[in-house]
């Protein structure tokens, strides 16, 4: 999220997002004195920018000789631009539209596939999506939960979740969004081994639907798969 918020930061100096939408809209790579030339910027200021956006992810570099010539004598490859193939997106609160859509519409082919009910491949396919998050978590229940969005807080032996990066989903087709959730969740404290917190849905205003509850080391999270 942070390199991400920084990315269109950068967009917030006119010259720079010049720059970047003429580069953008171009079919072919772009060298520094086209680009220069076009938007009517000094050429050191001009590859100044364009370096801060290839920096940022915004903007790709390329070295390739446009004389078509090669081997000795051809000259030096030019530096060329164009737009990253990397996709930049910013939500506050923090929401993740496009993996739901992954998730659903990769249940619904199986589903057609084998004949198998639609919800329990997704509600599989989430839990299995929790598993692999918790590959990438550091082991802390919280600062996994809050690495995905959900805003964790502590509220005496639960774990309230302040944002659920599903909402629109979830006021729209509850159920549907709301099981897949809790299978996620379940799929990622099952994914760090941790024994000592279960997942439930106890939908609340102003909260995700899925509660956490903190227990003995004893007890085991329970899972809906």
């Amino acid at each position: 999220m942070a390199d991400h918020v920084a990315a269109v930061a950068a967009l917030d100096e006119p010259n720079r997002r010049k720059l970047y939408d003429f580069v953008a809209r171009q079919t072919a790579p772009i060298s520094k004195d086209e680009a220069s030339a076009a938007i009517g910027l000094p050429r050191t200021t001009a590859a100044f920018h364009l370096d801060k956006l290839v920096e940022m992810g915004l903007l790709d570099v390329l070295h390739e000789r446009r004389s078509g010539r090669t081997g000795p004598g051809a000259g030096r490859p030019a530096k060329l631009y164009r737009r990253s193939g990397e996709q930049i997106e910013v939500s506050l609160p923090d929401r993740r539209y496009e993996a739901a859509s992954h998730l659903l519409t990769d249940a619904l082919l199986e589903a057609e596939s084998t004949g198998e009910p639609a919800r329990e491949i997704l509600n599989r396919r989430a839990y299995e999506w929790g598993e692999d998050l918790a590959a990438r978590a550091s082991g802390d229940v919280a600062e996994a939960l809050e690495d995905f969005g959900f805003e964790p807080r502590t509220d005496g032996t639960a774990i309230l979740l302040g944002n659920c990066p599903f909402h629109s989903l979830a006021q729209r087709h509850t159920q549907l969004v709301c099981g897949m959730n809790l299978c996620l969740i379940s799929g990622l404290l099952d994914g760090i081994r941790a024994n000592d917190v279960s997942a439930r849905l106890d939908p609340s205003p102003g909260h995700c639907c899925v509660k956490l509850d903190q227990a003995p080391s004893s007890r085991s999270p329970s899972v809906s798969r």
